[in-house]
């Protein structure tokens, strides 16, 4: 089966300010362009309908994994939303499916779904976060798998030197079954 890098675009819903709705639609279409599956939190607002909205524009594939059991809040720029009835705690079910997050904007979900992905040790993007914002992330001892981006295009840049180093890292890993290399 071909690899398939899949990126988490997170922040702010209702509370997004126009940048991070602006950084959000760019990011979309640059993950889709690369081929790159978007996954966000799924709703119809904000990061999450706007990384929706630039994947769709591009052509590519975005799952959205809702918070409730229905899919009537759902972006309309997804391909597919999932209904997962776990509030909140949907935001580690979303880091947990993402090889990658990218983050646009900061409310105390975003932050939450950065500490998943940072514990994870999931290579992470913070796109235009305030001085304090990046501090705060940065002092956490994580600078290999963090980067501050200046735009969207510089986060997808240093997201895809991360991404073709995965696929070297795993190639090498090779997991054993039975005492036998697959």
């Amino acid at each position: 089966m071909p690899r398939v890098f899949y990126v988490a675009i997170i922040g702010p819903g209702e509370d997004a300010s126009a940048g991070a709705i602006a950084d959000a639609v760019s990011l979309g279409r640059l993950v889709a362009e690369r081929g790159w599956i978007t996954l966000t939190g799924g709703r119809a607002a904000g990061v999450m309908a706007a990384a929706a909205a630039g994947a769709s524009a591009a052509g590519g594939m975005s799952v959205g994994i809702l918070p409730d059991i229905d899919r009537r809040d759902a972006a309309p720029g997804l391909t597919v939303a999932l209904a997962s009835g776990l509030g909140e705690a949907r935001n580690a079910v979303l880091v947990t499916a993402a090889d990658a997050v990218i983050a646009c904007g900061l409310n105390p979900g975003t932050v939450s779904e950065i500490a998943l992905a940072l514990r994870a040790r999931k290579p992470t993007v913070l796109v235009r976060p305030d001085a304090t914002a990046a501090a705060l992330f940065q002092s956490m001892g994580v600078n290999e798998i963090l980067h501050v981006a200046v735009d969207p295009e510089d986060a997808v840049a240093w997201m895809a030197g991360r991404e073709e180093g995965r696929g070297k890292r795993e190639e090498g890993r090779g997991e054993r079954l039975n005492g036998e290399r697959r």
